[in-house]
């Protein structure tokens, strides 16, 4: 079995097709370029011109219930009844639907569903560059077992690299560009086992530092300082970002003011916060960190002066967060925002030379439901059509309940003598049914939006690790 090679079990008399290869029950289904499926390529379209740029948008955790709550909103705050609304990337032309599934997982974790678009490979849940033979925080079998990374290949071939994140940028989905390692909790040096220490494996941090990158624009001073700085690292005096600086030559910034203050012409490194970056719906007047919009266009304005063209990757990673939480409102909020971020790289790139791919790597557990109005408000109660003969709609126990929810969650409902009334509002949490900690990960599929060169070959349905196909196509890399 390769390092790229997974089982599919599919039902006992079934096969699948998926683009020209078909897969029987029994069979197994590998990452490789020998074994995986292919995307066929289009007579008409073979002559297709190639994408100089590609930017691929993620927004962590934002299923199609998300998408669907978030078009509301955004309409709604701009005085729209909302359901009509369209977000920017609806616009475009080609859509597919992704399955997320890890190796091990039905439903997946942010490691292995980005490592799946980075690499070409799924892998199990919690690994990052790495294939599913390994041993889960293992040193030696993170490097037998590394998968190749979009973000390496970008600047080998000396495409400029850029990575954008509201979430730390040595979490899961930022960290898929460009690193390895057997647990995604491998940020610090700290995060390694004791015992996995001194191999010859870096922690994401590092391997961050040591790469190539133009632009790398996120929250998460922790991985990078010691406790002299409030850091994780073992050395109490550790400092990756001057030692960044030493080595490249460019810019360390901690707020936004820094960052528009930043030479265009040397590469950027920008940490905002000591761990994720601050909700949209919470951020402060005076707040000195970047928007996601501001860090998208400074890291466009950057990447775009490079002749040979550009890869960069965004995420939106706190809608994953706020669900995880059970706050709707603020995951809203964060797509509003992400939107915005999208609007802006379409208005300020060329169709005809640039690949916009807008995606998810998860879902979430997040309803939408009831018999609401028209145009009722989407963080609020449920107010049935006119007619109706009633103010709220109620549920069986006479109490009325939100259009959005979630299956399970912190908000739950499980257990209680009586059900409170529901909170309403953008920092609202919304009830749940059964109790977790955390609101889970959803394991439907997820859409792929599409605009520019290649992008005609985001359409039916199709595995992950293609969208890596489809980058790598785009480039002309295949």
């Amino acid at each position: 079995m390769t390092a790229k090679r997974f089982t599919a079990a599919l039902l006992a008399s079934a096969s699948l097709t998926l683009g020209g290869c078909v897969i029987q029950a029994g069979d197994t289904y590998s990452g490789s370029a020998a074994n995986r499926p292919v995307i066929e390529a289009d007579p008409d379209v073979a002559e297709a011109p190639r994408a100089k740029n590609v930017i691929l948008f993620i927004g962590d955790g934002m299923g199609i219930s998300t998408i669907t709550a978030m078009r509301i909103y955004a309409g709604q705050k701009l005085g729209q009844t909302g359901e009509e609304y369209v977000l920017p990337f609806e616009m475009f032309d080609n859509v597919a639907l992704v399955k997320t599934y890890n190796v091990d997982a039905q439903v997946p974790d942010s490691a292995g569903t980005a490592t799946a678009m980075h690499s070409g490979s799924k892998t199990n849940i919690g690994y990052l560059g790495v294939g599913p033979e390994a041993r889960r925080n293992n040193c030696a079998d993170s490097k037998t077992y590394a998968l190749p990374l979009i973000g390496e290949e970008a600047t080998e071939r000396g495409l400029a690299l850029g990575i954008v994140s509201t979430a730390r940028i040595t979490h899961a989905t930022p960290a898929s560009v460009y690193s390895r390692a057997s647990d995604r909790d491998w940020e610090s040096d700290a995060g390694i086992p004791e015992d996995q220490r001194g191999l010859g494996c870096d922690d994401i941090a590092k391997q961050l530092v040591q790469s190539d990158f133009t632009v790398a624009l996120g929250g998460g001073l922790t991985a990078f300082y010691g406790s002299d700085a409030d850091g994780w690292r073992l050395d109490s005096d550790a400092d990756l970002p001057a030692g960044w600086v030493a080595r490249t030559g460019g810019t360390y910034v901690t707020t936004q003011a820094e960052l528009e203050a930043a030479p265009m012409d040397a590469p950027v490194f920008g940490l905002f916060s000591q761990s994720h970056m601050t909700f949209m719906a919470q951020r402060e007047e005076t707040s000195e960190e970047p928007t996601l919009t501001d860090m998208t266009a400074q890291a466009l304005s950057r990447l775009s002066s490079d002749p040979d063209g550009f890869y960069l990757m965004v995420e939106s990673g706190r809608i994953d967060h706020a669900h995880h939480g059970g706050y709707a409102g603020l995951a809203l909020e964060e797509g509003a925002e992400f939107a915005r971020a999208i609007q802006y790289a379409i208005d300020n790139t060329d169709p005809e030379e640039t690949l916009i791919l807008v995606t998810a790597d998860h879902s979430h557990v997040f309803t939408i439901a009831g018999y609401p109005r028209r145009g009722n408000d989407i963080l609020g109660l449920v107010v049935p059509p006119e007619g109706a003969g009633t103010e709220f709609a109620t549920a069986e126990d006479g109490l009325p309940y939100t259009t959005l929810g979630y299956a399970n969650g912190p908000g739950s409902i499980a257990n209680m003598a009586e059900r409170p009334t529901p909170e309403t509002g953008i920092s609202a949490r919304q009830q749940s049914a059964i109790p977790t900690g955390s609101e889970t990960h959803a394991g439907e599929d997820v859409a792929l939006y599409a605009q520019g060169p290649g992008a005609e070959k985001a359409r039916g349905v199709i595995e992950q690790n293609v969208i890596y196909d489809i980058i790598r196509s785009a480039f002309g890399w295949e």
